[in-house]
């Protein structure tokens, strides 16, 4: 990889842990409702990318059920989570995205899991699980159950859209941004309250905190991200990809004071060793 292309991509993995830290301190210390953040923040997405949304992606029904996966219910979930999950521990469990997202392989796409894959799948659950149980309550915290939905969604949409062709990044990200910006909203109406006085006091740090989330996380980050899927092999993209939960880890830390403790640490190098292993393990797709 050119060194020019790999300092882009660890700058687009540090955009994206702290995306973790922004969104936290929105929901958490500025008290804005989760949901309706997450609207705003499509809002945005949709206003900047929107000259892509025509040709309409076929079938339309797909192209809508994905971006409702893949945006109201990886970006509300996992916002909701950070209500009362650490940055930190959201960026360790998300990683459990890749395992997921190998089984709906399986069971959607016909694809076989190797002995290595299915080690790293076990592994990943097993740090995951180390990482969201807390031995001091006997309970796993609920907002990283939230991130695990989250998880569940994406991974989801993700082979959904393997079964799609012709449809280029930008265009998925109007989509995605189209089909949920309603539904988020009219959940927000319905479940949330004071939205609007709560983001107004806030003032421009809300304001802030919605544009760099939706144009440097969304617009920038995701699109870049295809651009060297493109150009390199996806197994080593992906692989280079650890450095976001690394990066969560640390700015969480840094920032927001997250407690990272041994029990913390070791489920997290379990989690990515197990994500390392699936990554680079041969794909193997059923014969037809």
């Amino acid at each position: 990889m050119l060194p020019r292309d790999f300092a882009l991509l660890l700058l687009i993995c540090l955009v994206w842990a702290s995306n973790f830290i922004v969104s936290r301190l929105v929901v958490a210390d500025m008290q804005i409702p989760p949901l309706f953040f997450s609207a705003a923040r499509l809002v945005v997405v949709l206003l900047a990318v929107c000259p892509w949304i025509f040709p309409v992606p076929r079938p339309l029904w797909r192209t809508l059920l994905v971006g409702v996966l893949m945006g109201a219910g990886s970006f509300g979930l996992v916002t909701v989570g950070l209500m009362t999950a650490t940055p930190s521990s959201t960026a360790v469990v998300v990683q459990l995205g890749v395992p997921i997202t190998t089984l709906f392989s399986v069971l959607l796409l016909g694809e076989r899991i190797g002995w290595q894959r299915g080690v790293g799948i076990a592994m990943a659950f097993a740090g995951a699980i180390t990482v969201m149980f807390d031995p001091s309550g006997f309970t796993f915290s609920v907002g990283l159950l939230f991130v695990l939905a989250s998880a569940f969604s994406t991974s989801l949409g993700a082979v959904m859209i393997k079964q799609m062709t012709g449809v280029q990044p930008l265009q998925f990200q109007a989509w995605i941004a189209l089909s949920s910006v309603l539904p988020l909203a009219v959940v927000s109406a319905v479940f949330e309250r004071d939205q609007v006085q709560l983001a107004s006091q806030s003032g421009w740090a809300f304001v802030a905190a919605v544009a760099y989330t939706a144009l440097g996380v969304s617009v920038f980050g995701h699109t870049l991200y295809f651009v060297l899927i493109r150009k390199y092999e996806a197994n080593l993209i992906a692989s280079l990809t650890l450095m976001c939960p690394l990066l969560g880890i640390g700015l969480g830390v840094l920032i927001t004071g997250d407690h990272f403790d041994m029990r913390m640490g070791v489920g997290t190098v379990v989690v990515l060793v197990g994500v390392l292993l699936i990554f680079m393990a041969p794909s193997r797709m059923r014969a037809v």
